[in-house]
C-alpha cells in the first residue's frame, strides 16, 4: 500500500475497535477508547492518536487497567457532585456514562462536578470539555499523570504533566477550547521525536543528573520542565492537589510508584468542572454568548488565533476527504490486529 491512504473516520474506529475487542478489551472499554483515539488522529493530532495503542496494550498486558471494567455512578441526586468509580478501567467509558448526569445537574444548579475514581487515563482532556460545549455548556478538566516532570528550580520528577482543558460552547462554529500539558511540552511529543530522531528544542527538559538536554531518550530518563517557570510549576501543584488529594485518588509521584514505569498508561482520578454560562449571567446585562463572541472577534481582528483552529481546520479535512495514514502505518494496525497483545512488548 502506497503512503497516503485515506480512510473514513468511521472505519478507522472501527479498526482500532476491533484490535482492542481482539487484545481482550470489553465492549464499554474498547468503544469508548476506540471513539477518542480516532478522534485524535481525525484531529491530527498525532500524539494522541494511533500511537496511544501499544500503550493500552502494553498497560492491558502488564495488568495495570481492567479490560473488562463496568463504571458505575454513585447515586446522590441531592449534591453538585456526580462521582463516578471507573473500577479499575480506563476515564473514558467513565466520562461517558457520567456525561448526561453531569449536565443536567450543570443546568439545574448552575454548575456541576464530575469525579472520576480509579480509573487509568492515557489521552487527552480535549473530548471531555469538547462533549461538555455541545451540551451548552462551560468545562474544565484537569487530572495528574506520574512524575516526570521537575518544579521549577528542582532537579528531579516529581509533578506530573497534569494537562488542564477548557471548553466554551459557541453557537456557530467550533466551540473555544484549549487544552494543554503543564510541562514545556505533553511526554508523547517527545516520544515522537525519540522515534523519530530529532532533538529537542532548548529548555524543554533535563537529563537524570539535572542538567539541561536536547536528547529525547535522556530526557525521559530525567525530567521535563514546567511550562512557564514557576507559574507552570504552580499550576500542576494545583492539579496535584484538586483532581489527585481532593479527590481522594493518587498523586503523580503515588502513579509512578504504584506503576513502575513510564511506559504504561498512568491510574489516578480525574476532575471536570461544568458551568451553565446563562445561570451564571442571570439576573446581568446582556447575553453571555454574545459577549464572548464580540471577545473572540476581537482576538481574531488582531490576526491571532483563536486555540484549536489547526485542529478544526485538520478535523473539516478528515470528515470530508477521511483520514490520512501512511504504510506504516496501516502496515502497524493490521499486525496490531493480527498479534493482539503479542504485537506489543
Amino acid at each position: 500500500m502506497i503512503d497516503g491512504t485515506r480512510l473514513p473516520v468511521a472505519e478507522l474506529d472501527e479498526r482500532i475497535e476491533a484490535i482492542l475487542r481482539g487484545a481482550g478489551l470489553n465492549e464499554v472499554q474498547a468503544g469508548a477508547l476506540a471513539r477518542v483515539i480516532g478522534a485524535g488522529e481525525r484531529d491530527a493530532c498525532k500524539s494522541h492518536g494511533l500511537y496511544r495503542i501499544d500503550g493500552v496494550l502494553r498497560t492491558v498486558r502488564a495488568g495495570k487497567v481492567r479490560p473488562d471494567a463496568i463504571p458505575e455512578i454513585e447515586a446522590d441526586d441531592s449534591s453538585a457532585i456526580v462521582r463516578v468509580n471507573a473500577r479499575g478501567g480506563f476515564a473514558n467509558p467513565a466520562f461517558e456514562l457520567a456525561l448526561p448526569h453531569l449536565a443536567e445537574r450543570a443546568r439545574r444548579l448552575g454548575l456541576a462536578a464530575l469525579v472520576i475514581n480509579d480509573c487509568t487515563h492515557f489521552s487527552a482532556l480535549w473530548p471531555e470539555v469538547e462533549a461538555l460545549t455541545a451540551q451548552g455548556l462551560a468545562g474544565i478538566a484537569m487530572c495528574p499523570s506520574y512524575a516526570s516532570v521537575a518544579p521549577a528550580g528542582g532537579t528531579r520528577p516529581l509533578l506530573g504533566t497534569n494537562p488542564l482543558a477548557f471548553g466554551w460552547p459557541r453557537a456557530e462554529g467550533d466551540p473555544y477550547v484549549f487544552d494543554f500539558a503543564t510541562s514545556v511540552a505533553a511526554r508523547g511529543e517527545i516520544e515522537l521525536r525519540r522515534r523519530a530522531g530529532e532533538p529537542l528544542p532548548e529548555g524543554w527538559a533535563i537529563d537524570d543528573a539535572g542538567e539541561p538536554t536536547r536528547d529525547p531518550a535522556a530526557a525521559l530518563s530525567g525530567a521535563m520542565l514546567p511550562f512557564g517557570g514557576h507559574k507552570g510549576s504552580a499550576i500542576s501543584t494545583m492539579i496535584e492537589l484538586l483532581a489527585g488529594i481532593m479527590i481522594g485518588d493518587l498523586t503523580s509521584p503515588e502513579v509512578l510508584e504504584e506503576l513502575g514505569s513510564t511506559t504504561l498508561a498512568p491510574m489516578h482520578g480525574e476532575l471536570i468542572l461544568a458551568f451553565s454560562p446563562e445561570a451564571f449571567a442571570r439576573g446581568r446585562p446582556g447575553d453571555p454568548f454574545a459577549r464572548a463572541e464580540a471577545l473572540f472577534e476581537a482576538i481574531l481582528g488582531q490576526g491571532a488565533r483563536l486555540p484549536s483552529q489547526r485542529r478544526y481546520a485538520a478535523r473539516a479535512v478528515s470528515m470530508a476527504q477521511g483520514v490520512t495514514l501512511s504504510s506504516a502505518e496501516i502496515a502497524h494496525l493490521d499486525r496490531l490486529l493480527a498479534e493482539g497483545m503479542d504485537a506489543v512488548a
